[in-house]
């Protein structure tokens, strides 16, 4: 019988993402499970990637497509790999194809050639007397080349832009001795890793904890000890030294011969933070994240996959990182939305944490001041390890915060967005030579344009959404989902009015008022705008940390992860931002965002001060945010979910279907809605469901496409899943419509 394996299309849509068996060729030697192969698939027989999943028997009689084609079995899953990609297919509701493509580098599926970065080698030709009779002689003229021959004789064989960069000689000059043929050179594959110098930066510094910091590591280190699957929630004030006890136990599982993963959000992942980390192990750490090149990324990945990296430093992707025999795994910063994944497959970073924590019977340590309430819930009902830390590293004390009613401030005749209150501290922190920190969760200049004739609002032509008003490099409106951008109009769209109004302000507005005030403070604005690249970024940062700027303006980039020595003062524009959201979640993601930026402030010696700017000052939320409560602000929230039966006390899921035509959508949502009824009401009977819906998504219409929804509460188990599966496939064979499911999703 003819050789066939069992291959799963990996661009196969999810209605029709199951096995087909393909022939083996002769020219191709038996292909292990996790192979990637290269196979026709469709009426026009296109070549697409597929993933072996094994042998197969087919019928004698039927006629089998052939394997094209097949990858460097380094590419392969393996067994743990693939087994993960199977997971979050069937835990997500994904395609196998789409779970695959999160787990290997993009890299992998492109022109693997373009990714391999090769760089000159130089390699003497002669040594020894031959080589001292050169240099002795007036063959050679040029000092450089004499300088070139002699570094190689003492070095032997270097890449070329080590040798340019140690001697400062050009790449020209070295050309000139190859073509003398006194030296070769060989372009030779090099593995990319551009925070090589920082690794080279040796800081192994003993950690000295305290007493508070010592009990906590201790808790871990017997966690660690105990050989099985375990996770802890670290549960510490800002400024409580998380770091250090996550460094000691690192160098805890390192020694042990084990690796480990540190995950921070994309937010924190600085040139301090990595710097840390590679100067403390060296060369045998990686760092992945999404502003690394396809090529810096694979060659990351490849690193690791050799077994080159005991170490790996990363955002949400680097969980997926291959290495062996993991004995720890660490989400710093576990509550922040980035852990959350908003592209197939949606998975949430803590379920592959547990995932992988299974399989290598390892430690995972979520850490936060303001722990998400799922992680919380867990902790104080056993699943996870409490561990706190109650107080600030070193003696520093949290900082002193007020609350500014901005009604008397109106009332007052001050339209600005910064209070007399928060103007003066800022005046004071100008005069001692310190430094501030301004929060506001908007950018632009001017929320929205509103027709004070007839009330409407400019919104943008392609979604349901207000559009806002920049000023650089010119004012135009923008919108913040898909990009259009317009001139200012001098009437209203609708009723032809030139009475126009702008509502509300951004970072720019107070940037401006900021630098405009008689205090004459420098500002540094950080939001999407200005910070338009990891790079750009990075310097920012750095710039601020040097004392170039009186004061860091910002919305959520300025919050979390940043450790200013002299940032002793942190003001929060309008801390009703958000609050009032139609979101279960908007009370907790208010009380963390200001926990957090508040706890930015009085970090070194001198004491901190936050200015609470709220038009709600006795609002349970930033009432406990300004004493830095998290305890008692999760009691009282944690019984009104209970009540309502939101998470933890649920799992939502929504199934979202979106269409550029209106009508079709309408159909379709609604078919899917008597389906669901239907499977609820008699197949489904016996599984405790609550359907909600159809409903609009709340942007019901971006960049063209229109999209609704139904909702469920459910508990996410193999009952559960397989009722939304059926709705999902259903809703995946509708003409002109795409459909996604999204368990616990960020904005329910």
């Amino acid at each position: 019988m003819a050789r066939a394996v069992s291959v799963r299309v990996l661009d196969a849509p999810f209605h029709i993402d199951h096995p087909f068996d393909y022939a083996l060729p002769d020219y191709l030697s038996d292909l292990a499970r996790g192979t990637i192969v290269s196979v026709p698939f469709g009426r026009g027989d296109r070549p697409v990637f597929g993933i072996v999943m094994g042998e197969a028997t087919p019928d004698r009689d039927v006629v089998l497509k052939p394997v094209l084609s097949a990858l460097d079995p380094a590419y392969a899953l393996d067994g743990e790999m693939l087994g993960l990609s199977l997971f979050l297919s069937d835990y997500y509701l994904c395609s196998l194809g789409d779970a695959v493509r999160c787990v290997l580098p993009p890299a992998v599926f492109a022109s693997l050639g373009q990714n391999i970065y090769r760089v000159p080698y130089c390699t003497p030709v002669l040594t020894g007397e031959a080589l001292h009779t050169l240099l002795g002689g007036k063959t050679l003229r040029s000092d450089a080349h004499k300088r070139i021959l002699s570094y190689l004789a003492e070095h032997g064989t270097v890449p070329r832009s080590d040798l340019c960069r140690d001697l400062a000689v050009t790449p020209a000059q070295v050309s000139a001795l190859a073509a003398k043929g006194y030296l070769t050179l060989e372009e030779r594959e090099t593995l990319r890793n551009p925070y090589a110098d920082l690794a080279r930066e040796r800081d192994r510094r003993e950690i000295h904890l305290s007493r508070a910091q010592m009990r906590a590591f201790e808790t871990l280190a017997e966690l660690q000890d105990t050989g099985e699957a375990k996770a802890a929630l670290l549960h510490g004030v800002t400024g409580s030294g998380k770091t250090q006890i996550m460094l000691k136990l690192i160098d805890r599982t390192l020694a042990a011969g084990r690796t480990a993963i540190v995950m921070v959000p994309e937010i924190a992942l600085t040139p301090q933070t990595v710097r840390i980390f590679c100067a403390r192990y060296g060369e045998r750490v990686a760092v992945i994240h999404s502003s690394l090149s396809a090529g810096e990324r694979f060659d990351a990945w490849r690193r690791i996959r050799r077994g080159e990296v005991d170490l790996v430093i990363g955002t949400r992707s680097a969980v997926f990182a291959p290495l062996k025999n993991i004995g720890l795994i660490v989400v710093d910063e576990e509550h922040e939305h980035t852990y959350k994944s908003e592209q197939d497959p949606k998975y949430r970073t803590h379920r592959v944490c547990a995932y992988r924590a299974g399989v290598h019977h390892a430690l995972v340590v979520l850490a936060s001041a303001t722990p998400s309430f799922e992680s919380y819930y867990a902790a104080t009902h056993g699943r996870y390890t409490l561990v706190p830390l109650t107080e600030r590293f070193g003696g520093a004390k949290l900082p002193e915060a007020e609350i500014v009613d901005m009604r008397q401030e109106l009332r007052a005749g001050n339209v600005s967005p910064l209070s007399h209150t928060l103007y003066d501290a800022l005046a004071e922190v100008k005069e001692r030579g310190e430094q501030a920190i301004l929060f506001l969760n908007r950018r632009g200049y001017h929320a929205s344009l509103q027709c004070r004739n007839c009330g409407a609002v400019l919104n943008c032509p392609h979604c349901s959404v207000a559009l806002t008003l920049h000023t650089h490099p010119t004012p135009h409106l923008l919108c913040h989902l898909c990009g259009y951008r317009a001139a200012p109009p001098r009437a209203c769209p609708e009723c032809h009015d030139g009475r126009l109004s702008y509502v509300g302000y951004g970072t720019e507005k107070v940037e401006s008022e900021v630098e405009g005030h008689e205090g004459h403070l420098t500002v540094l604005r950080m939001d999407a705008d200005t910070a338009t690249g990891k790079q750009v970024y990075d310097r920012m940062l750095d710039s601020f940390r040097r004392g170039e700027k009186d004061v860091l303006l910002g919305t959520q980039m300025v919050t979390k992860g940043h450790d200013f020595p002299r940032v002793t003062l942190v003001g929060v524009i309008l801390a009703d931002t958000g609050l009032y959201a139609n979101d279960f979640r908007a009370s907790e993601r208010t009380f963390s965002l200001l926990t957090q930026v508040i706890g930015r402030a009085g970090r070194a010696n001198a004491p901190g001060r936050a200015v609470i700017q709220t038009f709600s000052p006795a609002n349970d939320v930033i009432r406990l945010a300004k004493a830095q409560d998290y305890v008692a602000f999760y009691e009282s929230e944690i019984k009104l979910r209970e009540q309502l039966c939101f998470p933890p006390f649920c799992d939502l899921v929504s199934l979202t279907l979106t269409s550029r035509d209106e009508g079709r959508l309408q159909e379709a949502i609604g078919r899917c809605a008597d389906l669901a009824k239907s499977l609820a009401g008699e197949k489904y009977a016996d599984t405790p469901l609550t359907l909600f819906g159809p409903l609009e998504a709340q942007v019901y219409r971006a960049a063209e496409q229109y999209r609704m929804r139904l909702v469920l509460k459910c508990r996410w188990n193999a009952r559960s899943r397989a009722f939304v599966r059926e709705l999902l496939l259903f809703a995946s064979g509708l003409r002109g419509v795409s459909a996604a499911v999204d368990v616990n999703p960020l904005h329910a």
